[in-house]
């Protein structure tokens, strides 16, 4: 048989044995495919055109992308080396060179990365228009299907899976050179052994472990880079300790509770357990370090898009917004340009008084955050119904006489409405009445009060002093950048022109804002996205080869346990309660360390951001939910196989 007919069918033997490593690369194609073919993309770089750095930021994360699958290439190969290590011994024992046996097992192994590259490109083709979907709907632009093939993308595939293969095979490669045929015959026993003997001392790494995971934790979550460094340090320590001293101790554990080693399965159960942990406690070690890295980028990314789209929110709920403070608050200019430039279908000129009083900033205290009002904000009713309908809010009810209504951000709600006092505008006094909680541009700026406002009967705001002017209108067409770059340029233009400038003006427009925001998703958010991906795909499929790789093993274990009695939905069981531990112990540390990590990095933007859907604990929820169905996907494939594999399909005679 010709070289190329052996590597042929080796490599088809490799595909299929090893099919999740397989499919994982292919995806691996895909996706560093579709992420350069948004790099290169004509169209998404002029939409993302404020995003100078688009490019650059996704080649940086596709390096990292491409060192993460590359470690995953060089774990594999050297896995299936020492799975066939007997079967290559035996190709030098039939004659040949262990020039010629490297050079076999290259050929193979590259045959299999160039299968899995085509079919990778294709189904990057396919990502990549799911991909440029997701982007335009972002920018609120039509989508239209246009199946194209990217050369400069496909390009930069083949180089950066040319680098992977060549790395991981020429290492594989050199190894098998210099090896002897007793090396290749015995090279599948070698084990990583148990790192920890004795008892005390196994007892005082476990200990220590537990106190470095939690203060490692608290030091993560301090806004200081030093100190976060060192807290991840100290949380890597933690794993690898914990996993050391976990895959020495349970036989401990169990020698000194005899009554629990022999109850139901789980002297069958933790035996195997531990066998494959003291051969592999430092590699889940490295795994669940990558399933913390997995979830704190996932989680991270979500914080940072959840930021801009609550502020956006808030803050753009009209096409148009203009506050314009100090002592010429004339909006003449805008206006002028507004009527000549932009077609408005809906607007309203209004104005912010102050109420001379800081009663409710002074009850909210702390939760308020205040940067422009000396006192209470106010609105008069007539220019809040106005500003309601503008927005496309159901009608409010109009306060009753001495009543006054607060509208005002969600994270205020339930204070102001244990709020007993009475407000004071002016020399009046109100009663407090309905509360009102829709977005009202109340976040940062010269904008309609800050987190509240009050709104009062238009007799009431007669005589208060006018914190400033402000304009809200609703486009019949978005407003593009030029526009809004020429508003804020007449806004510089009025200060230049003040000979003792004071106040400023603030502008807003939702298409701005919004093109902002997904500007800034796409070279932040994306990327994050893009690399957690990668190291949970790599992160899974070396534990799940790891499992199909002790198929034989287990086959002949069941197949004695089926002899001396079990059943096979006994032996069902046990295989189940052997995998759920398996891949539960390398996902605990990091869902625990994540975790809290993720909820303490939401809750840091100022209040009234993170709320809906952006709340901390549904960020929470959504990345682990994401996190665990990929898991859940491996897991189940790889139980499948292994369960149809190892146990008998009929009693044994």
């Amino acid at each position: 048989m010709t070289y190329f007919k052996l590597s042929l069918r080796n490599a088809r033997r490799q595909a299929r044995d090893y099919l999740v490593y397989f499919v994982t690369m292919v995806l691996a194609a895909a996706l560093i495919f579709a992420f350069n073919a948004l790099a290169v993309s004509g169209e998404v770089r002029t939409l993302a055109a404020r995003s100078e750095n688009l490019s650059l930021m996704i080649v940086l994360a596709s390096l990292a992308v491409v060192c993460v699958f590359g470690w995953l290439a060089v774990y594999s190969t050297r896995f299936m080396l020492s799975r066939r290590s007997r079967e290559l011994g035996i190709y030098l024992l039939s004659g040949l060179t262990g020039r010629q046996v490297a050079r076999l097992f290259f050929l193979e192994n590259l045959a299999v990365g160039a299968a899995a590259l085509i079919l990778g490109a294709g189904l990057g083709g396919l990502l990549y228009q799911v991909m440029r979907a997701v982007v335009m709907a972002m920018f609120a632009q039509p989508y239209h299907f246009a199946l194209e093939l990217s050369l400069p993308a496909l390009g930069r595939t083949a180089l950066y899976f040319a680098l992977i293969y060549l790395f991981a095979l020429g290492r594989s490669r050199r190894r098998i050179r210099k090896m002897r045929i007793y090396d290749l015959i015995y090279f599948e026993r070698q084990n990583e052994g148990a790192v920890l003997q004795k008892g005390k001392m196994r007892r005082l790494v476990f200990g220590a472990s537990l106190v470095l995971g939690a203060a490692g934790t608290c030091l993560l979550m301090r806004w200081n880079l030093y100190i976060a460094l060192a807290g991840a340090f100290c949380a890597i320590l933690a794993l690898f300790g914990f996993f050391i001293s976990f895959a020495s101790g349970v036989p401990a554990f169990f020698d000194r509770r005899p009554a629990r080693k022999y109850r139901g399965q789980n002297l069958l159960i933790f035996r195997s357990l531990t066998a494959k942990l003291a051969s592999m406690g430092v590699l889940m070690a490295v795994l669940s370090v990558i399933f913390t890295a997995t979830l704190i980028s996932e989680g991270s990314s979500s914080v940072l898009y959840g930021i801009m789209r609550g502020r956006t929110a808030e803050a753009a709920c009209f096409d148009l917004y203009i506050g314009i403070e100090g002592e010429e608050q004339d909006p003449g200019p805008y206006l002028a340009y507004i009527g000549e430039n932009i077609p408005v279908e809906q607007e309203w000129l209004y104005a912010v008084y102050l109420s001379g009083s800081r009663r409710i900033q002074e009850y909210l205290g702390d939760m308020y955050y205040n940067y422009s009002y000396d006192s209470d904000p106010v609105l008069r009713w007539s220019d809040y119904a106005a500003l309601r309908a503008l927005a496309g809010y159901p009608a409010a009810e109009s306060p009753g006489p001495g009543e006054a209504l607060i509208h005002c951000m969600t994270y205020v709600e339930e204070p102001l409405r244990n709020y007993q006092g009475t407000l004071l505008v002016g020399q009046t006094a109100l009663a407090p009445g309905g509360i009102y909680t829709e977005h009202l541009s109340q976040s940062y700026g010269t904008v309609n009060g800050r987190g509240y406002i009050l709104v009062v009967p238009d007799e009431a705001a007669d005589g208060l002093p006018v914190h400033h002017m402000a304009y809200a209108a609703q486009t019949a067409r978005p407003v593009t950048a030029e526009q809004y770059e020429a508003l804020s340029g007449l806004a510089g233009a009025e200060r230049d022109r003040q000979e003792d400038p004071s106040g400023s003006v603030f502008v807003l427009s939702k298409a701005y804002e919004e093109a902002e925001v997904a500007a800034q998703a796409l070279m932040g958010c994306f990327p994050l996205y893009y690399l957690a991906l990668a190291l949970m795909m790599t992160a899974v499929t070396i534990l799940t080869i790891q499992q199909l790789g002790e198929t034989e093993r287990f086959r002949r274990q069941f197949v004695l346990l089926r002899k001396l009695g079990m059943d096979r939905r006994e032996m069902a069981r046990t295989l189940g309660r052997q995998f759920a531990l398996f891949y539960t112990l390398p996902a605990v540390p990091a869902v625990l360390i994540a975790g809290f990590f993720i909820v303490h990095l939401a809750m840091m933007p100022e209040p009234g951001v993170m709320v809906g859907w952006n709340h901390p604990a549904v960020i929470v929820m959504i990345s682990l939910g994401a996190f665990f169905l990929i898991y859940a996907v491996y897991i189940l494939l790889a139980y499948t196989s292994l369960k149809r594999n190892v146990l008998p399909d009929h009693d044994l005679k």
